[in-house]
């Protein structure tokens, strides 16, 4: 018996057939055929227990969410102070709330005036384009292929076709695609004068962390800048001191028109994002600032949170720590590659952002695989299956890395023995 007051179940099995018969089938049958039988308990720090009881370190981190680990025991005491005086709060009108962390978010970003906010970072990708649109008077928006904005209406619409071919909404013709790291591509794309915006990952996640080229995402400004086309950088994985700053795009010296960011945001404690803009390309909010509204977007209780995160982030303990596993992982992971270069070929790092690369098309998934039996969670790119996407918490100790270290090693004989022998998996 799962007794957890609010809900009991008699097995795990019967979670899982509830969870098909009312939840979601496609998504719960995905992970029982991929040999990932995982219905999160608890969870505490970067650890999170089966309902089994078995426990695994948690390298996915829900792309970024649990930045700071799971309940972070700061960011729940906040927010249990924050429920002592104030709820979700009313759109509609000034709040306390609002305008603190509105201040605390676009300071941390020169050149930047309004912080808009939403509750989840598709959201915040609807509010950049719909800001484009507004302060270019144009209609198309370019991304790059293989790029992932979020599922809803116009974000899903700049992402991979799998991701929009049952939903797409809106004009498909307003909407098109050039491949990353292909600035002759981008040029041509925008020489029309009627894009209204280029959006694309400072690194793009889903697509398997791939690097940009020296030079490219400097020069997708100027080429943006050159025709008039507002340049949104997507924030949503790779900020919130990810690549070793707090913002991706501040690594590579840029100045974006646009960035949005969510996820860690909230801490994993509070749904929050955001959508940071400079004066001219958010002036649409003097002439109808109920142009884009949201009840949830901006909640009071998010707002405290996220003011707390920043806090956070903004500590020299912790930037030094990002720096710190991010160099041991380097090393520790450079080594595993070189005795193991049948199959581990590559490794894609800027900060704590890692993708790791194997030699199969189906590569990251026998390892994702492999490191689940080994006790550890990370999941492989959705769009490059070939790339393991390994994401170190922010305030990951030494003992819990060197222990990551460990189990990664003794689980690639696993996804050696999984790629050679698909059929005998189980």
């Amino acid at each position: 018996m799962f007794d957890y007051g609010f809900f009991k179940f008699d097995s795990k099995s019967e979670l899982l057939d509830k969870a098909i018969e009312y939840w979601n089938p496609g998504k719960t049958r995905f992970w029982q055929d991929a040999g990932i039988d995982l219905v999160i308990d608890r969870r505490e720090g970067y650890f999170l227990y089966d309902m089994s009881g078995r426990r695994l370190i948690d390298l996915h981190l829900n792309g970024g969410t649990y930045n700071f680990g799971h309940r972070n025991p700061e960011l729940v005491a906040t927010l249990k102070s924050a429920l002592d005086y104030f709820d979700m709060g009313n759109h509609w009108f000034p709040s306390v709330a609002r305008a603190a962390f509105a201040e605390k978010l676009v300071k941390t970003a020169p050149g930047m005036k309004y912080a808009i906010f939403g509750a989840g970072g598709a959201e915040a990708v609807e509010i950049a384009l719909k800001t484009a649109r507004y302060a270019t008077k144009r209609r198309k928006i370019v991304s790059i292929v293989k790029g992932y904005h979020g599922h809803s209406g116009l974000s899903v619409a700049t992402g991979d076709e799998r991701f929009s071919k049952l939903f797409l909404a809106d004009r498909p013709e307003e909407f098109t695609q050039v491949p990353f790291n292909d600035t002759d591509a981008l040029e041509r794309a925008l020489r029309g004068r009627d894009v209204a915006a280029f959006i694309i990952e400072t690194i793009p996640a889903t697509y398997g962390f791939p690097l940009p080229n020296d030079g490219y995402l400097k020069a997708c400004q100027e080429i943006c800048r050159r025709y008039g086309t507002l340049y949104i950088a997507d924030e949503v994985q790779t900020g919130l001191m990810r690549t070793g700053v707090m913002w991706g795009w501040q690594s590579y010296g840029l100045s974006p028109d646009v960035f949005v960011t969510g996820k860690g945001l909230g801490g994993g404690i509070y749904p929050i994002s955001a959508c940071v803009v400079t004066e001219q390309s958010g002036a649409w909010q003097h002439e109808d600032g109920a142009a884009h509204i949201s009840t949830s977007g901006g909640s009071e209780l998010g707002c405290v949170v996220g003011h707390q995160v920043i806090d956070i982030l903004q500590r020299p303990e912790l930037i030094a720590n990002v720096h710190s596993v991010a160099d041991y992982f380097q090393r520790a992971l450079t080594e595993i590659m070189a005795a193991n270069s049948d199959i581990f070929v590559g490794i894609r790092q800027r900060g704590v952002i890692l993708g790791l690369e194997f030699d199969h098309p189906e590569g990251a998934v026998a390892v994702s695989r492999a490191l689940y039996e080994h006790g550890v969670w990370a999941i492989f790119s959705s769009l490059d299956k070939r790339v393991l996407q390994f994401k170190p918490g922010l305030l990951l100790d030494a003992a819990t890395c060197q222990e990551i270290v460990e189990r990664f090693e003794a689980a690639i004989p696993r996804a050696r023995s999984l790629l050679r022998n698909p059929r005998r998996a189980a």
